[in-house]
This record gives structure tokens, sequence and C-alpha cells, in this order.
């Protein structure tokens, strides 16, 4: 079963075309934006299945986009996909809501991770 959308949200344009290689064939429809702003508002337009939220990017970052999106949607369900990997910032992206948390230096996981997210879909 593919679920029917995705939202990447990555401000380096490089990488957001990495991470939908590799989930393209998993997903019927993905979206992309390249900040946290951008996201928030078009969350609000499309309401996606699934977002793979990064963390660091100008203006609004993705922890506060990852709160803002949870806040006006309990439903929502994010992936942290991001280069950081301290417990800390591992906690935080929990608290705002994250269902899961992948680094940026081994996507190998992002596909299992979000197979099995578009099975429980």
């Amino acid at each position: 079963m593919k679920t029917s959308s995705v939202m990447i949200v990555e401000d380096d344009a490089r990488v957001r075309s990495l991470i939908r290689r590799i989930i393209d064939d998993l997903v019927v429809s993905v979206y992309e934006c390249g900040d946290g702003q951008e996201a928030v508002e078009l969350y609000r337009r499309i309401r996606p299945d699934l977002v793979l939220m990064d963390l660091r990017m100008e203006g609004v970052d993705g922890l506060s986009a990852t709160r803002a999106i949870r806040d006006s949607f309990p439903e929502a369900r994010l992936i942290i996909v991001t280069s950081y990997d301290a417990p800390d910032v591992r906690a935080a992206a929990r608290e705002a809501g994250a269902m899961d948390y992948v680094v940026k230096d081994d996507l190998s996981s992002l596909r299992a991770i979000v197979k099995r997210a578009t099975e429980s879909a």
C-alpha cells in the first residue's frame, strides 16, 4: 500500500532530490518545500500523510515548524531528517511531536521507516 502523499521539507535542493529518489516508489505524491514557514503553509493546504522535516533551516526551523503543524493538526505524522545526531536534539524532536528521527549521514534507514509509516497509514 502506498501512502498517497509525502512532504519533504529541506533547504538543500540536492538533499530534497536524494530523499525523493529514496522514497519515490513508495508514495503517490511528493511535495517539496525549502523552509519551515512554507512547510506549515503547505501542510495546511494539502495535509500530506507524512512529513520528512529537516531541522536547521533559515527562518522557521524544523522544530518550530513541527510544533506548529502538530499544534494545529495533532494527527500529523512527521519524521525528522537531519545532520544532527545528539541526544538533546532527538529529545527536542520527540517533544515537538516527531514520530521518528533519521540522520542524513545514514539515509539507508529512511526507506524502511517511510515504508513502515505508509503501511500503518
